[in-house]
């Protein structure tokens, strides 16, 4: 089987537990106004927190697990007025692998659960990765030839 072609498993590291139950009560974007929630981690997971601390900031990718897989186009924030889009043009949770990708503060930590927001994610939603958020350096110069 080429590489293409194999299959990709993913197994969740955790779970959003928040105050938003359905789709429709959810911001677009954790900016307009999403609460915190909290990231409960499994066990198996917990030893990769080691190193994050209130106030660090994290890209949190959920696993979208109400949305439409069937979906390649969109109108952009489902506005019939907006011309069709492409799903990869677009931050629509209906598309082909409804990954989540959500840029949040931790707030606080209580063993395996992280407070952070804000966050749009609703309630149950799977989480499968935590990554931090690097801080860019300035490129260097490059000494030009003489």
């Amino acid at each position: 089987m080429s590489a293409a072609r194999a299959a990709i498993r993913l197994a969740p590291i955790g779970v959003i537990r928040s105050e938003l139950v359905a789709r429709r009560d959810a911001p677009r974007q954790g900016s307009e106004g999403a609460p915190d929630a909290w990231l409960d981690v499994t066990a198996t997971a917990a030893a990769g927190l080691r190193g994050i601390s209130a106030g660090d900031e994290l890209i949190v990718l959920t696993w979208f697990h109400r949305a439409r897989r069937d979906v390649l186009q969109v109108h952009p924030r489902s506005d019939p007025k907006k011309r069709l889009a492409g799903v990869f043009a677009t931050r629509s949770p209906d598309r082909p692998n409804p990954i989540g990708l959500h840029p949040v503060v931790v707030r606080a930590i209580r063993g395996r659960r992280l407070r952070i927001g804000p966050i749009e994610a609703i309630d149950g939603t799977p989480v499968v990765d935590v990554k931090p958020v690097l801080k860019c350096r300035p490129a260097r110069r490059q000494r030009s030839e003489r």
